[in-house]
């Protein structure tokens, strides 16, 4: 998705986890991802609404530009590209097994969404 806002406000949204819950229907934040941005290598949790946390790896991350995580099966790789009119923005998730498979598909739904809304919260800042 392309939007008009900076990839600085775009990226610090996607990669400071106290930020998580401005823009996420579903997520609230971490534990152990990283400070104030994630980390390559850290293991720690996902923060959901409901108060739950889930088990979470940063696998990679080239700062200001991409990170992905695992958590369960579900790998998601969340990119921003400076464009001369904004930024670029996608979250793709994949996943592996014939169970993760087919939930990354599923999760290709929301990730509209939060693409959206990623890109709106970031014009606004």
């Amino acid at each position: 998705m392309e939007t008009e806002a900076p990839a600085a406000a775009v990226w610090s949204l996607l990669a400071e986890p106290a930020r998580w819950g401005e823009w996420s229907p579903y997520v609230r934040g971490a534990e152990g991802l990283g400070e104030p941005e994630i980390e390559a290598g850290a293991r720690g949790k996902v923060i959901l609404l409901a108060g739950a946390r889930l088990d979470a790896q940063i696998l990679d991350v080239v700062p200001g530009r991409s990170w992905t995580w695992q958590v369960g099966g579900l790998r998601v790789r969340h990119e921003v590209e400076p464009t001369p009119a904004g930024t670029r923005l996608s979250i793709t998730p994949t996943g592996a097994g014939p169970l993760w498979g087919p939930a990354a598909l599923i999760y290709r739904l929301p990730t509209a969404l939060i693409e959206r809304n990623v890109a709106r919260v970031a014009k606004r800042a």
